[in-house]
């Protein structure tokens, strides 16, 4: 947890590890689950429960806490206060229907990219995508649109404090190797994802820009791994790209 900026809130900062600590698949943890998740000692993170529950964002049973809907309020001050995820979601709903693949619109966090807008299909992909769900940048079709762009050393330092993972028996860690491929996506200015994030399942990805150039989301289609050989999915290229220029255009 960075402590070197005099002016930070060393409890809030705790607060929100621990709200976070319950991104994973458990929907309650015990004291000593959040604080190992949220990399703080069990007294800090009983305390910080503690904080939560009398706000009325966590609730215990027994011996476990989880979360109430009250934490949504802080996922509809984002939406509520940033047009993106207002903008691309129609323009990805009318393409996914037309289509019939699922979409998806992600923005980079950190070492990880976050789902903000998404259409599911539900015979092209599994449910376990939703709103707010972070994936790791360095095996994901947007996470690496989205970290193609960064220069090599800052490309680098995200990789070294990531934790490489092998989410399947195809997803890449070797730091060398997934420079390659995003020197790869850089210049070819795609990426396609064969099954890194999830078996049967492959996306291609474009990066968007704003009208000054700057990168600040990505958008990808996925497809069954049986029916989305690469040449398929380069067939999507022109769908995406106008799903892209239409985002654009939105902002």
């Amino acid at each position: 947890m960075p402590s070197k900026d005099r002016e930070l809130i060393a409890g809030l900062a705790k607060g929100l590890a621990i709200i976070e600590a319950f991104e994973t698949s458990r929907a309650s943890l015990t004291v000593s689950e959040a604080a190992e998740l949220a990399g703080l000692s069990r007294a800090a993170a009983r305390r910080c429960l503690r904080t939560l529950q009398l706000l009325g964002h966590v609730e215990a049973e027994t011996n476990k806490f989880k979360l109430t809907p009250r934490v949504l309020r802080l996922a509809r001050a984002y939406v509520s206060s940033t047009p993106l995820p207002r903008v691309v979601q129609p323009i990805v709903e009318a393409m996914s229907q037309r289509l019939h693949h699922s979409m998806t619109v992600a923005v980079l966090d950190d070492i990880y990219v976050t789902v903000i807008a998404r259409t599911l299909v539900h015979s092209t992909l599994s449910g376990g995508m939703a709103l707010g769900t972070r994936l790791p940048s360095y095996c994901s079709a947007n996470g690496r649109a989205l970290l193609s762009e960064l220069p090599e050393p800052k490309i680098k330092a995200f990789l070294q404090k990531a934790e490489l993972q092998k989410l399947t028996p195809h997803t890449k860690t070797n730091v060398a190797e997934i420079i390659k491929e995003l020197r790869t996506v850089r210049s070819e200015g795609y990426a396609i994802n064969d099954q890194e994030v999830e078996l049967g399942l492959r996306s291609i990805e474009l990066p968007v820009r704003n009208r000054h150039g700057l990168i600040i989301c990505s958008v990808s289609m996925s497809a069954r791994a049986e029916v989305s050989d690469r040449t398929f999915l380069l067939k999507m290229l022109p769908e995406l790209e106008a799903a892209r220029r239409r985002i654009t255009a939105a902002l």
